[in-house]
């Protein structure tokens, strides 16, 4: 009778089994068995849980002649599965058998630095490498990576990321400590007799970081550092860098051919007109000194220097030691200044409040009188109770009533006309009023160190300061004029940065914040004005207090008629009284940022930019009434507004337009 081979191994395994589990070791022989039967006895044995990819099929043949432990078991199983093209992955409580070109995505084991394990099981380690380039291992490693690992560089650290069986990977440590060794390096001491250390360092530094970028390696070989004090360049690294290197030097250090002693020297950085003076004072300097020691020179060449604006470039006539000595201090001179960036934060709360209230009367005799002969009129309360009896006095006679100007509050009145003896009226008034203030503004100033700045944001308002109106000779006016004064209302930052040895930034400041009051109690306008001038030094990126005001005014007016005010009861009716309460909070502070380099420039710029076009963009979002989304103006992308190499660098003129530098 014939039978299935699934049904073979069922009874191999009852028949077995037991005495494996109940063993310590065990001995496995399997010929031409379904991979996914050789998965459940090695679970059976091994007591761990597996995942089984449906794409893991196949027949498996192993052939042992001595007892294994579990953790052999294990291993053995693991190389079947290599050799079969399939892995597994542990992942938590359960172990995943997938393909092997599947296993990159999954969640392998990441060994740590100097950590190792054996076995084929599928790992990802870190390799930090410290003498040699990680890039120039790549070709040396590849073809021992199996089709289905993984090798990869990473330059900004000098790392390798190896992904294959564990074997293989220590295989390849073993490889890699080999390889990464230090070389010894001698050191050279090159002294310059014409060109200046520090711009033959930069010069090199800047070829060998291009040549670094190109080979997608950060990693360098050799080291170059200038000596200002012996004007010498010193370099390090293997033999054939120090002679490539000792090459370009002896290159860039020779003589500048010219014509006589006038050499052109053009600034970066720096203005001509204000390195002249400096210059000669320098030259004077050295002059005097060369001539005592060279006092029977037969001929001596006359310093001269001037500037050219235009050009900002410097004309120099010299002796070659002179001109030596002068291009070392304009190369000293001639350097990138720092920017502070200041940023200000002026805050003020205020509150104004006002209780009024107050009774007037008036008294009238016949209903025909002209004008009252008893009244009580008081001026804090703003209401012209004559005007009153106007009122009902024509509203007597011909009933046409025009209204008077009585102020703001509320009013009551009572009283009585057309009487022939005696006609009265009394008016109450009462009013509240508050009034809340909260001003904040944030201007911010960008300068160079050690140059005045000032911003201005407000308006240009205009005072009266004069007037003259002349009258002809029949009476009609003639000529007449006013004379005005315009100021600046609004918020002035007036600020002098000075760089200090550090961070600490030494801050010039002018302060002033004006506004117009709302008083209406004077003739003509009533400006706020809050100034501080003082001088500060602060940490870069720290932010300090200029000064401050607290004020709390409390004004209590109180107008009365002479005995009848001062009644206990009914003196009320003969009182105005009005109390005025003000508080103001104020407060300045100050925020300043060195720049540096131009890419904390680029990145404040772009921050600032980004904030104002994501403030356009909601209220885009929001709309408008009237106007349509398309309508409201919002800041172009930077993207779209400039133009962006790789290596973030703008197009020259010379790349924009090739045909006309031909």
């Amino acid at each position: 009778m014939l039978f299935n081979h699934r049904i073979l191994l069922y009874i191999y395994l009852c028949l077995l089994l037991p005495s494996f589990v109940s063993a310590s070791d065990v001995t496995l022989n399997f010929r031409q068995t379904e991979i996914s039967d050789i998965i459940s006895v090695i679970s059976e044995v091994t007591g761990k849980t597996f995942v089984v990819d449906p794409r893991v099929k196949g027949k498996v043949t192993v052939v042992s002649n001595e007892p294994m432990d579990s953790v052999r078991v294990y291993e053995v199983f693991l190389s079947i599965l290599s050799v079969h093209g399939f892995t597994a992955i542990p992942s938590g409580a359960v172990i995943k058998v997938i393909p092997e070109n599947l296993a990159k995505s999954q969640n392998s084991p990441v060994l740590l630095p100097g950590e190792s394990v054996e076995g084929d099981m599928l790992v990802t380690q870190v390799v930090p490498i410290k003498h040699v380039s990680a890039a120039q291992l790549i070709p040396l490693l590849r073809p021992l990576i199996r089709q289905q690992g993984h090798l990869v560089a990473y330059s900004n650290n000098n790392t390798l990321v190896i992904s294959d069986h564990a074997n293989n990977v220590r295989r390849l440590l073993k490889i890699i400590r080999r390889i990464d060794r230090a070389d010894d390096k001698d050191i050279e001491v090159i002294v310059l007799e014409h060109a200046i250390a520090e711009e033959v360092v930069r010069i090199i530094s800047t070829l060998e970081q291009k040549k670094a970028k190109g080979a997608k390696s950060t990693t360098s070989t050799s080291t170059i550092i200038a000596d200002e004090r012996t004007n010498s360049v010193l370099i390090s690294g293997d033999s054939a860098t120090r002679l490539r290197l000792r090459t370009l030097i002896t290159h860039l250090d020779t003589p500048i051919e010219s014509v006589g002693n006038t050499q052109v020297i053009y600034l970066r950085y720096a203005q001509a007109k204000d390195l002249v003076n400096v210059l000669k004072g320098v030259s004077d300097s050295m002059t005097q000194t060369t001539q005592k020691k060279q006092s029977n020179a037969k001929e001596t060449v006359k310093t001269n220097i001037q500037a050219d604006e235009s050009t900002n470039s410097l004309v120099i006539t010299a002796t070659p030691a002179i001109q030596q000595n002068l291009q070392a201090v304009i190369h000293k001179l001639d350097i990138r200044r720092a920017q502070v960036l200041v940023e200000a934060v002026i805050a003020e709360v205020s509150t104004d409040m006002a209780r009024e209230l107050g009774v007037q009367w008036l008294l009238y005799g016949a209903e025909d009188a002209a004008s009252p002969f008893g009244l009580s009129n008081f001026d804090n309360t703003g209401t012209r109770i004559v005007d009153l009896g106007s009122v009902a006095y024509q509203a007597n006679q011909d009933r046409n009533v025009t209204l008077p100007n009585i102020g703001a509050g509320a009013f009551l009145g009572l009283g009585r006309f057309g009487s022939s003896i005696l006609n009265f009226a009394v008016m109450l008034r009462a009013l509240t009023s508050d009034t809340n203030t909260n001003v904040l503004s944030t201007p911010s100033l960008l300068t160079l160190d050690n140059q005045e700045a000032e911003i201005v944001v407000g308006q240009n308002v205009p005072f009266v300061t004069g007037q003259y109106t002349g009258t002809g000779a029949i009476g009609n006016v003639g000529n007449p004029f006013q004379t005005i004064q315009r100021e600046d209302i609004g918020i002035k930052l007036k600020v002098k940065p000075q760089i200090n040895e550090g961070n600490a930034v030494k801050l010039e400041i002018e302060q002033e914040v004006s506004s117009i009051s709302r008083s209406s109690q004077a003739t003509d306008l009533v400006t706020n004005k809050r100034t501080i001038k003082t001088t500060v030094i602060v940490e870069d990126g720290n932010m300090v207090v200029l000064g401050g005001l607290i004020d709390e005014d409390l004004q209590q007016t109180s107008q009365k008629v002479p005995v009848l005010g001062d009644l206990p009861i009914i003196g009320s009716l003969f009182r105005s009284q009005s109390t005025k309460k003000v508080k103001r909070n104020l407060m300045v502070f100050l925020h300043p940022i060195i720049i540096r380099d131009a890419a904390s420039e680029k990145f404040i710029s772009h921050d600032k930019y980004s904030y104002m076009r994501t403030q356009q963009l909601e209220l885009k979002a929001q709309g408008l009434p009237l106007m349509s989304a398309s309508e409201i103006p919002v800041l172009p992308n930077l993207d779209d507004f400039l133009t962006i190499l790789p290596g973030d660098h703008a197009l020259s003129p010379k790349e924009l337009e090739p045909e006309l530098y031909k």
